[in-house]
């Protein structure tokens, strides 16, 4: 039961490959799991497909596999604060589908929960639209939205015990728990370890039985994303 790996690169050993759909957490650059991504920056794995909420910025976070040019491919709602992701968006070097960022989170939240397809109003009449099945109900048209399923999930957690279970602090939570659900192998950075029954039940946001992995990043780099000053 106890799932703490010694470091980011060896968790990530033999559950990483070209190819691979990875789930991962954090909103811009709160949230993310910066060690896992730059260890699977280092395994030099290929050819992926990447739902996250955004792709980070130039020079960190995901923007660091986008430099690499390890993603094929992003599944993201919001892409504007990385110049390298637009650059290769618009030289037809990146594909991109763009989604909804409600819809990205249930997509998330139904796949780990099993189930395959949901309805929903948002994106009717747009391009987000285009190719998918349309249905009514009670008068009203909805799309039906695929329930996203990932090989791999990457998140980050603030504690964890050593059985998996996560809790995440405050904003830091946003797209992590929806995460870690949809993978079907989901493996976790946390800040601070404890031992099993030191966290109060009522507080573990992700149980255990999701994670089959956890690292130990006890000194995160925890980079701003836009500041922004005022002269009083």
């Amino acid at each position: 039961m106890d799932k703490l790996w010694p470091s980011a690169a060896a968790v990530l050993e033999g559950i990483v490959t070209d190819g691979m759909l990875l789930a991962i957490g954090g909103f811009g650059l709160c949230g993310i799991p910066e060690a896992l991504i730059l260890a699977l920056r280092d395994s030099g794995v290929r050819d992926l497909t990447v739902a996250s909420n955004n792709a980070g910025v130039d020079g960190w976070g995901l923007g660091l596999l986008l430099e690499s040019r390890q993603i094929r491919k992003m599944i993201s709602s919001y892409v504007g604060e990385n110049a390298e992701f637009e650059r290769q968006f618009l030289q037809g070097e990146l594909e991109v589908e763009f989604v909804p960022q409600g819809t990205l989170a249930e997509r998330m939240r139904a796949g780990g929960a099993g189930i395959p397809g949901f309805y929903t109003r948002t994106g009717v009449g747009t391009i987000v639209a285009e190719g998918k099945e349309h249905k009514e109900f009670d008068g009203t048209t909805y799309i039906l939205e695929r329930g996203l399923r990932a090989d791999l999930a990457l998140v980050k957690a603030w504690k964890a015990d050593l059985h998996g279970n996560l809790v995440f602090r405050r904003t830091a939570r946003n797209f992590n728990p929806l995460a870690a659900t949809c993978g079907k192998v989901t493996v976790a950075e946390a800040e601070i370890i404890v031992a099993p029954g030191e966290l109060d039940p009522d507080e573990i946001h992700t149980p255990g039985i999701f994670v089959q992995r956890i690292v130990h990043n006890p000194s995160p780099e925890k980079r701003i994303e836009r500041k922004t000053t005022r002269m009083i």
